[in-house]
């Protein structure tokens, strides 16, 4: 069985998608329809940007979507999952390729998260960090310790979580963690705390915009991360979006799941190949691939 992945921020890299504009009408339309929706032509940065102006959050989101999910619609027939997931960002372009949620929407609500979470970071300073090589209950024992915000922001995969919170609060963890054994405790270059409590002024924003969309029953179940469940209801579908963004992404757990339900194969839509490497980390012997076209 085949489960189709997408990417979240971080995958961006200079000219991403500038070969399906290039190659494919269908691609074209799409990513022009994007630039009059998001009032800048965001293709202009994609394929003529550099790094630093992709990194940019408003920028760097609608930028990972439109390529993941004009990727899924350039397929055409050929894209039959038999499950979805995507990592963070990239679960609301799973729930475009699978059709609960329209292509307008779904951009509309990448465009708003991002601005909100902008907010979110601007409000208040915050910082993440990886740390690597400790078992996730250690470093969730320890992070109770510390009284601070910090919490546990991604389960990337076996030995390898990313915490969240104050930058106080993510420094200290990072010395109590590397005291305690963790190989690594790496500050990341990112605007703010994602996936954690002070996320909350963009969860409550962005759970406005959601409220206000369909969502469809979606062609296949799509696991989301906050459960790592596999999921099919709107209804769900909506509460667990709402939640996502203080809430940890539970990717390890997610793909272990989906594994245990009849996956086989990993194909990462989008930029880069990020999850096809945490998922090898997960199970090593299970088959990933890109379905980048034409790179």
């Amino acid at each position: 069985m085949k489960a189709y992945v997408f990417p979240g921020q971080g995958a961006q890299f200079p000219g991403m998608g500038n070969h399906l504009y290039d190659t494919y009408e269908q691609a074209r339309k799409l990513f022009e329809r994007a630039n009059d929706m998001l009032g800048f032509r965001i293709t202009d940065v994609m394929f003529k940007g550099s790094e630093d102006d992709l990194k940019q959050t408003r920028v760097t989101q609608p930028a990972i979507f439109l390529h993941s999910v004009i990727l899924a619609r350039v397929m055409g027939d050929a894209f039959k999952p038999d499950f979805v997931a995507g990592h963070s960002l990239g679960e609301f372009s799973a729930l475009v390729a699978c059709k609960a949620l329209s292509f307008e929407d779904g951009l509309r609500l990448v465009a708003r998260r991002a601005e909100a979470m902008q907010k979110a970071c601007d409000a208040q300073p915050s910082a993440m960090a990886a740390i690597l090589g400790m078992e996730d209950e250690t470093v969730e024992k320890i992070l109770k310790g510390i009284k601070d915000t910090v919490v546990p922001a991604n389960y990337n995969s076996p030995g390898q979580i990313v915490i969240s919170g104050t930058v106080s609060g993510v420094e200290l963890a990072c010395e109590r963690l590397k005291e305690a054994g963790a190989r690594r405790a790496l500050m990341l270059k990112v605007g703010g705390a994602f996936h954690s409590p002070l996320m909350e002024p963009a969860r409550l924003e962005l759970a406005e915009a959601i409220h206000a969309v369909e969502v469809k029953p979606p062609i296949c179940p799509i696991y989301q991360n906050v459960n790592a469940q596999s999921v099919t209801h709107p209804d769900v579908i909506k509460s667990n979006l709402i939640k996502q963004l203080t809430s940890p992404v539970r990717w390890t757990q997610t793909i272990r799941n989906m594994i245990a339900d009849g996956a086989g194969t990993f194909i990462e839509l989008g930029p880069g190949k990020v999850l096809q490497s945490l998922i090898l980390q997960v199970k090593k012997d299970i088959k990933v691939m890109s379905g980048e076209i034409g790179q």
